[in-house]
């Protein structure tokens, strides 16, 4: 597939009246009138012709930027009304100057494409789900099936330009006297019309029904994730071919358990004895309950990592961790009794007059990490 972009010299972000720029210096230089009568000039002019047909439609453009040639056979050449958008410089010179007689534009198009939101949960993320979305969108007419006729009848070769699409005629440019093409005005550049229109979709060939698409989502989406539904959107006009949907995932906020790509992180409150002495917690996970080990001397912002209890890689296979991040609770408001074991212990331990120890500000690990995905 040429590069229209490159023939006609524009970047592929350019403006319309870029590419309408681009097109008339190149067609003044290359046309047979002005570089003489050089197949290879003649060649070129042709391509840059073909090239401002596509970039200078909307929909065209489009259909060309997803990978697709509109001037192909079958690849929707008169998209969304291309032949309203005639060149501007063929309104000049038209077939008889370069590119020879166009026929009749199809009417089937190919539909477009559409992009769905889809919300689900970490969950769902982790382990992957299947989904029923429901949409509504364009279908084949069940009563035309495609054809835009009313049953029993069909389409009609146009009286005006035969079938062609389009009509010839003499014009006078600043070269002189030239043959000009233009797209019939009788049947819009189909070459055939539609003597009557199928009454359910009003000639079109598609009307508007909800459905439900059956989706698999896999393990390890995350929000911005899309997944595409090849051929699942709506159909074209005259029940051309369906175009793509697009699911993006968005991945609501869970309530306990903060993502950072395939891995989790929580945080785990246990009382001051517990992280002294040691003990075994019961931690409720996504895989279910789940114990976590706390070695005697557990100090506050120690991470323990549970492996293989995270969000599963969504190409690579496996899981992510699980961090589990304690934060060792502070007892207050002590009775008297609790005051004076507490001491007791202080006394056992030497510590009645602790001595202060400076170290570098820190705010720890899960506190670094929630500010970073909090923006701070």
């Amino acid at each position: 597939m040429n590069d229209y972009y490159q023939v006609l010299g524009v970047p592929r972000d350019a403006s319309p009246e870029q590419i309408k720029k681009a097109y008339r210096r190149l067609a003044r230089e290359l046309h047979p009138d002005v570089a003489g009568s050089d197949a290879a000039s003649e060649e070129r002019f042709k391509d840059v012709q073909r090239a401002y047909e596509v970039l200078s439609n909307p929909d065209k453009r489009q259909m060309y930027d997803l990978g697709q040639d509109p001037t192909a056979p079958g690849g929707g050449a008169g998209q969304g009304g291309g032949f309203g958008f005639q060149d501007i410089f063929e309104t000049f010179f038209g077939a008889a100057a370069g590119g020879g007689q166009r026929g009749p534009i199809p009417r089937a198009r190919r539909g477009q494409d559409a992009l769905i939101r889809l919300d689900i949960d970490l969950a769902e993320a982790t382990f992957g789900t299947h989904r029923q979305v429901p949409i509504d969108t364009a279908v084949v007419c069940p009563t035309c099936a495609g054809t835009c006729c009313r049953p029993g009848t069909s389409p009609r070769t146009c009286e005006v330009c035969g079938g062609q699409g389009t009509v010839q005629r003499v014009a006078r440019s600043f070269l002189g006297q030239v043959m000009t093409t233009q797209p019939c005005a009788a049947c819009h550049g189909f070459g055939t019309v539609i003597p009557e229109p199928c009454t359910e979709c009003a000639g079109e060939g598609r009307v508007r029904s909800r459905r439900t698409l059956e989706v698999d989502v896999p393990a390890g989406v995350d929000t911005g994730t899309r997944i595409k539904l090849t051929a699942q959107g709506e159909v074209g006009p005259a029940g051309g071919p369906a175009g793509d949907i697009y699911l993006e995932v968005r991945e609501r906020r869970h309530e306990t358990f903060l993502r950072e790509g395939d891995d989790l992180h929580c945080t785990l409150q246990v009382p001051m004895t517990a992280a002294a002495l040691g003990t075994v917690l019961t931690l409720e996970t996504l895989d279910g309950p789940k114990e976590v080990d706390l070695r005697p001397g557990t100090q506050p912002q120690q991470v323990v990592t549970l492996k293989n209890l995270g969000v599963g890689h969504l190409h690579a296979g496996g899981r992510g961790d699980l961090h589990v991040h304690v934060d060792v609770q502070v007892p207050t408001g002590l009775d008297e009794e609790q005051a004076a074991l507490l001491r007791q212990l202080s006394t056992l331990r030497g510590e009645e007059r602790p001595e202060a120890r400076l170290q570098a500000a820190s705010s720890g690990v899960f506190a670094k990490l929630r500010d970073k995905l909090a923006g701070r």
